[in-house]
Parts: C-alpha cells; sequence; structure tokens
C-alpha cells in the first residue's frame, strides 16, 4: 500500500500559512508528497525546500486570472497536485490543516484495512476550527465537523467547488458544473483535522481575507471592498467559542511559542456593533448551536458525502 499527500499554495508565508508545517505532519505518514505552489514573491517555494524530505515535489504552476471567482482555482491547483500523486490512497491537506502525530497509525491502519474494499472511496475526517488563537475552537453551526480528505486514486474523483472537499463527475467540465457529479461513498477515521486558517496576527488575517475574496469575487471587487476596510481583522469576543485543552500537534510548537498578538484579542464582551457581524455571532447560527447541544447532534447540515455505516 503506497499513500501520497498532496496540497497546494501560494504566497502562504506572506500569508501566515502553516504550509511547512502542514506537510511535516503528513511526511511520516505518506510515501511522498506533492505540493503545487504557485508563482510567489515571499519564499514559500523556499521554505518548502528546506524542509530538505525526497518524498516531498514541488510543481511550479500559474494561477489564471480568469478562474477567480468562486474559488475555481483552488480545485484546479488541486486537482494538479492530485493527477502527479503515485499511491493508492491520497491525503489531501490545505496549506492551514495539520495532522496531530497521534492519529498517524490510526489513519495508516484504517487506510490497510480498507484497501481491498474498492466501495469505500474516501475517509471521513473529524475537524477542529481554530478562531483567533490556539486555544479557542468553534464550536458553532455553520463550521463543518467533518471532511473528506483522504481518496481513492481514481481519475474520475476531482476537487469539488472550492476545494473544500471532493466528488465523483462522470465526464469533467469545471469543478462547479452542475450536473455529472456524486457525492463520495466514504468510511469515517477516528482521526481529526486541525484548521488553522484562522489563527493569525490581526493585520494578516485581514491581508489573507483579502487574498481569499480575490479568488471569490475577483481581484477588482476584492479590493474596491479592502481598501475601505479596516487594516486589522475584529474576530470579536471569544468567550461563546470552545476552549481547546488538549494538545496540538508537535510542528506546531514553535510556531504557537511565537504568538505575539493577544493583547490585540478580545475575550469577552459585546461585538462591535459598526461591523458586520460574524455568522456564528447572529441570531439564527447562535440559536441552531444552541438547539444542536441540546440534541446531540447537527441540524439541517449539509454533507458532501455518503457515510457508509457498515465498515
Amino acid at each position: 500500500m503506497k499513500i501520497s499527500g498532496f496540497s497546494f499554495v501560494r504566497n502562504g508565508i506572506s500569508l501566515y500559512y502553516p504550509i511547512v508545517e502542514s506537510i511535516q505532519s503528513a511526511l511520516p505518514l505518506v510515501d511522498e508528497f506533492v505540493v503545487a505552489v504557485g508563482k510567489s514573491d515571499d519564499g514559500t517555494r523556499e521554505a518548502i525546500e528546506a524542509i530538505g524530505d525526497a518524498k516531498i515535489k514541488v510543481l511550479d504552476t500559474q494561477w489564471d486570472e480568469k478562474y477567480f471567482k468562486k474559488g475555481i482555482i483552488n480545485a484546479i491547483q488541486t486537482d494538479i497536485a492530485k493527477e502527479q500523486c503515485t499511491g493508492d490512497w491520497l491525503l489531501y491537506l490545505q496549506a492551514d490543516e495539520v495532522l496531530h502525530e497521534k492519529d498517524l497509525p490510526v489513519i495508516k491502519t484504517r487506510c490497510e484495512a480498507l484497501l481491498d474494499h474498492p466501495d469505500v472511496e474516501g475517509l471521513l475526517f473529524k475537524y477542529r476550527h481554530f478562531w483567533g488563537d490556539y486555544d479557542h475552537y468553534h464550536i458553532s453551526h455553520g463550521w463543518y465537523s467533518h471532511e473528506i480528505r483522504i481518496i481513492r486514486n481514481r481519475p474520475h474523483i476531482h476537487s469539488y467547488e472550492s476545494a473544500q472537499s471532493f466528488r465523483a463527475f462522470d465526464y469533467y467540465d469545471n469543478p462547479r458544473q452542475p450536473e455529472g457529479t456524486r457525492k463520495l461513498k466514504v468510511a469515517a477515521v477516528d482521526a481529526w483535522i486541525y484548521h488553522y486558517g484562522w489563527v493569525r496576527p490581526p493585520h494578516l488575517m485581514q491581508s489573507k481575507s483579502r487574498a481569499l475574496s480575490g479568488l471569490h469575487w475577483g481581484l477588482g471587487r476584492a479590493k474596491d471592498f479592502y481598501d475601505k476596510a479596516p487594516q486589522e481583522f475584529d474576530y470579536g469576543p471569544l468567550q461563546r467559542l470552545g476552549r481547546f485543552k488538549g494538545s496540538h500537534p508537535k510542528v506546531m510548537e514553535e510556531r504557537i511559542r511565537s504568538m505575539d498578538w493577544k493583547e490585540k484579542l478580545q475575550y469577552s464582551g459585546k461585538p462591535n456593533p459598526l461591523r458586520k457581524k460574524h455568522k456564528h455571532e447572529t441570531l439564527r447560527y447562535r440559536l441552531t448551536t444552541l438547539i444542536e447541544r441540546v440534541l446531540h447532534r447537527p441540524v439541517g447540515q449539509f454533507k458532501n458525502y455518503i457515510l457508509l455505516r457498515n465498515v
């Protein structure tokens, strides 16, 4: 059995993506790691090469601005890396996603056990979305609790929509085609994805938000919006979020020690009434979250997969 890892990134260093830690977290598990690196001016490629592991294969790519709409470029770049993978199973980590070393044996054992079950097209991971710092994470409705992060190496499986997940395509036109796709049949794995996409100094969080909006709205609209926006991202009060009491992946230790923006965070109180509320701060999502806690199950959560219960 062979496992390939794959990812994509552009300007990951200047935007504070833990891309190096992400790759490092997967290396003990995978036989190769393919990363599509868009043209960057911040040393991202050099930082990845400096990891110094022969398993890593860097693909230099160009990002075509005509695909800077609804995140399509993310799925295209994901597929570029995927197509160069040679493993039986393919582990996908986005540039802000990290594996915990304690979960690696569990993941490998699950891949071995399901290798000869062709009906299982992927593995479903649990998620922990950190917000603001490394001590708070989302427990609110609207943040996906599970997602596909291992897939079979099959040519008809492609990155879907804005690259959050995958689907099987009857034919391939684009990642957001309205027809000709189906959800993958997946098995659960008792392992976590540590998502650090919303943990940055506030000024870099705003830079990342601007860059991400550019990939969804187009560069012009994003520029118009963020030229008028505050220079720093407002995380809002953190007291309604979950408090993380566990351990972070070891590869994240240095980054966590270097955190220097605690004084810019709001740990209690009310949101700034002059800014648009974050999704988790709205009444609708707060009520839905409360109902989910009472019922101990998600309510109205979209699932881009078919979970197989008998494997």
